[in-house]
C-alpha cells in the first residue's frame, strides 16, 4: 500500500451524477468497505472538460474553479472517470496557468486519483467473487489509457474474480468515438468509430461490457441497443461491487 488514508474525497462527475448514480455508489461502497471514510463534497459540479475541450477556456475556467473550494483538505480525490481525473490532474494546471490560484488548482491535480488506479495501487484491495460465471468485455477510454496510464488496472481487478472470464476484442486500444463534444461535432466519424467497436465487442460473445467512463460506456451502450445486440454495459465499479457485496447475493 502506497500510503494509508483515513479520509477522501469523492468526486462524481456529470455523468454518473445525472445518469448512472449506481455506478458512483459502488464506487463509495467499494472504497468505505475498506476502511476509509468518503466525503462527497455537495456543491461540487463539473470538470470543466466540455468547455475545455470545444475551446471555451475562460468558462472552463470558471467552472473549475467552482471545485476548487469543494477539496480543502490535504486528502486524496478520487475520480470514478479517466477522462475527468485526467482533465483535473493534467489539464487543469495549463487552465488555471497565471491565475491567482494557480498553485491552489496545482495541489488538488497532484491528490487525483482514478478510482481503479486508487483500489489497486493504493487501497490494494483483495476481491472474492461470490457472482455467477460470467463472460465480459473490457473497454478502457482513450483518456485512462494514455493520459492517465492506468488501462490496466481494471483488468488487475477482474483477474481476481474466480467467476469471470475475460474475453479480448478486435480493436482493444482504438477509441470508441464518443469523445464528449467530438461525437457531436463529427458525428459521421463517431459513428463509424462506434459501430466497429460495437460489432467487435459483440463479435467476442461477451454477456457485458465493462469500463471506467460512462461516456465510453453510453455511446457503446446505445450503439449495440440500437444494433439488437444482446450484450449489456455497466461501469466496473458497480460490477465488482455487485459481485463481491455478499447483501447483493
Amino acid at each position: 500500500m502506497m500510503q494509508a488514508f483515513d479520509n477522501i474525497y469523492f468526486f462524481g462527475t456529470c455523468l454518473i451524477d445525472l445518469l448512472y448514480p449506481q455506478a458512483g455508489l459502488s464506487a463509495i461502497e467499494l472504497i468505505s468497505a475498506r476502511g476509509v471514510n468518503v466525503i462527497y463534497p455537495k456543491k461540487q459540479s463539473c470538470c470543466g472538460q466540455p468547455a475545455f475541450n470545444s475551446g471555451y477556456r475562460s468558462q472552463a475556467l470558471a467552472v473549475a474553479r467552482h471545485q476548487l473550494a469543494c477539496f480543502p483538505k490535504d486528502i486524496p480525490i478520487i475520480v470514478p472517470s479517466g477522462s475527468c481525473a485526467a482533465m483535473m490532474k493534467h489539464q487543469w494546471p495549463e487552465l488555471f496557468a497565471g491565475e491567482e490560484d494557480e498553485q491552489q488548482a496545482i495541489l488538488i491535480a497532484a491528490r487525483i486519483f482514478e478510482l481503479s488506479e486508487f483500489l489497486v495501487d493504493v487501497l490494494q484491495v483483495k476481491l472474492k467473487d461470490l457472482g455467477p460465471p460470467i463472460k465480459i468485455a473490457i473497454h478502457s477510454s482513450c483518456s485512462a489509457r494514455r493520459e492517465m496510464g492506468v488501462a490496466d488496472k481494471i483488468e488487475s481487478l477482474i483477474a481476481q474474480l474466480s467467476n469471470v472470464q475475460v474475453l479480448e476484442q478486435q480493436y482493444k486500444k482504438e477509441c470508441c468515438g464518443f469523445g464528449g463534444t467530438f461525437s457531436l461535432k463529427h458525428s459521421d466519424i463517431s459513428a463509424a468509430m462506434v459501430n466497429d467497436k460495437s460489432h467487435a465487442i459483440s463479435s467476442t460473445g461477451a454477456e457485458l461490457l465493462i469500463s471506467q467512463d460512462c461516456g465510453c460506456l453510453m455511446n457503446i451502450g446505445g450503439a449495440l441497443e440500437k444494433q439488437k445486440k444482446p450484450q449489456t454495459i455497466m461501469h466496473f465499479a458497480q460490477f465488482i461491487n455487485e459481485r463481491c457485496n455478499e447483501s447483493n447475493q
